[in-house]
């Protein structure tokens, strides 16, 4: 049987686009530009499952790192990551090369080396100040709760990845 024994992780919308909050999406579907050359390479993807639509659906508004970082979200994030723990360890058990995982840069949750914070609380309504809250919305340095969940499970399984990102608004 053939197999490229190589396998790449890929953050849920540059497989399913269709789960990013409107109007994000920058593509119908699948991220072909980013996915396209590791199919045609043999490469098997590895799908991680979408934070935010498991924790708060489809008709979710849209948030920052400061808004998902609280305890029950990050439980949350461990438990949908069991499962593809269990598979990544099966994979380098049999000797696979997982060639790294790939997210997307600016997401409060999947970004890896830039994520958007900013949050001052309370309603979006007429006495709120909607200016300030878009002039506190900034991007940052760093990872995405989820990401830097995932990057802690797998150093805790003694499994050393390489992470990449897609920048989110020039991925089209």
């Amino acid at each position: 049987m053939k197999r490229s024994k190589k396998i790449l992780i890929l953050c849920h919308c540059l497989l399913n686009a269709n789960a990013k909050i409107f109007p994000l999406a920058t593509c119908g579907g699948v991220y072909r530009q980013v996915t396209q050359k590791y199919i045609e390479d043999g490469v098997g993807l590895i799908q991680l499952p979408c934070p935010e639509t498991g924790y708060l659906g489809l008709n979710r508004w849209g948030m920052t790192r400061d808004q998902y970082d609280h305890l029950h979200f990050r439980e949350f994030c461990r438990e949908i990551l069991k499962p593809i723990m269990y598979q990544i360890k099966a994979y380098v058990a049999a000797e696979y090369e997982i060639i790294g995982v790939i997210g997307m840069d600016g997401s409060p949750n999947c970004g890896i080396s830039r994520t958007c914070t900013g949050f001052i609380g309370g309603e979006i309504c007429s006495q709120v100040d909607i200016a300030r809250q878009q002039e506190l919305l900034v991007d940052a340095s760093g990872p995405g709760v989820f990401m830097e969940i995932f990057a802690e499970m797998l150093a805790s399984e003694k499994i050393s990845l390489r992470f990449s990102a897609v920048d989110e608004e020039q991925a089209v």
